[in-house]
């Protein structure tokens, strides 16, 4: 009963996965359903992680959610555990529990579900970055740069708020509001209700210097998420323009996201296709080619880099997106 009352207690309303409510653009009812889906899958997943006993009891929930939603699920679940840990200063406790069980095939989502709930908590219980993997550790601002724009969609979205002071981790405020803006570009792909137009429209409105992060965001929603055709997924690669690479880039951690967990979906292979000019698989493979193998002293990437990204003191995490970019011409087509 404790634990049940507990998931009814901390777990968001259903309610505010809908479009009417959240005020976002209705493409047709096939979009609208699909994200309504995914904003009720991820909600159960939060619901699964608050109310288990232990991660691996979630698991098994999570288990059975259909292959297309799933990795949804995990990024809830993340929420949920990561919300636990912080309310009872447990350390990540739960969390990393969770990530060394089945959540290492879903990593990727858990760790955008941190940012999620950092993004409701008070800063006083954040955790600390120590705790998470260096390279990854950007995923959280993901999430949370997602969280802030979908339930904040007029300071976030409408009036543009750039987190310029996320002062978490230390010292990497200037990295820090780049990450999160890649969350909130994943976001206008749901803001937008995966109308390119309306999407493109959006990122257009931003400052010149954001549109690269915003379209990389928009890239990996488009491509793990779906709900757009093949020529709309070619309108927005036209309307990307010279921020192509970094719609391919965006696509290629949404493939290698569904390949490492086994969830790869014929939506997923038919972006990639038109975004990179590839297979999933191959844009699978130019991540783990690109990826770093640990980041060196200070952040610094552990192999000689482009010299813009090491002059501009960017992480690891942020040479290897360069990387992955650089392997792309301005339309796709993936380069030897």
């Amino acid at each position: 009963m404790l634990r049940s009352l507990r998931r009814k207690i901390l777990t968001p309303d259903i309610a505010e996965t809908r479009l009417e409510k959240r005020g976002f653009r209705v493409k047709d009812a096939i979009s609208k359903e699909l994200l309504e889906t995914i904003g009720e899958t991820f909600l159960s997943g939060f619901a699964y992680a608050v109310e288990a006993r232990r991660p691996g009891e979630a698991e098994e929930r999570l288990e059975q959610v259909p292959a297309r939603f799933r990795g949804f699920a995990y990024e809830g679940a993340g929420m949920g555990f990561a919300i636990l840990d912080c309310l009872t200063f447990g350390d990540l406790r739960r969390t990393r529990e969770f990530l060394g069980g089945r959540g290492l095939h879903h990593n990727y989502m858990i760790y955008v579900g941190i940012g999620w709930a950092m993004a409701r908590l008070p800063r006083f219980l954040w955790p600390s970055d120590a705790r998470l993997d260096p390279l990854l550790l950007w995923l959280v601002h993901d999430g949370y740069g997602f969280h802030q724009a979908y339930f904040h969609t007029r300071r976030y979205v409408h009036e543009q708020a750039h987190e310029t002071r996320f002062r978490w981790p230390a010292g990497q405020d200037r990295y820090a509001a780049r990450a999160v803006d890649q969350g909130v570009g994943r976001a206008l792909w749901f803001v937008g209700g995966t109308d390119v137009d309306r999407v493109t429209s959006l990122i257009e409105s931003f400052p010149e210097p954001r549109r690269a992060d915003l379209y990389s965001g928009t890239g990996l929603a488009a491509t793990y998420a779906g709900g757009a055709t093949e020529a709309e997924l070619l309108e927005l690669r036209e309307r990307a323009g010279r921020y192509a690479p970094q719609l391919a880039q965006g696509s290629i951690f949404a493939a290698e996201a569904r390949i490492r967990a086994g969830l790869l979906a014929p939506h997923t292979e038919q972006a990639v296709q038109v975004l990179c000019g590839t297979t999933a698989q191959h844009a699978a493979e130019v991540s783990h080619e690109t990826r770093p193998s640990a980041p060196a002293a200070g952040g610094a990437p552990a192999y000689e880099t482009r010299p813009s990204a090491a002059a501009d003191g960017a992480p690891a995490y942020e040479v290897w997106r360069q990387r992955i970019a650089d392997r792309f011409h301005s339309f796709g087509g993936v380069t030897p």
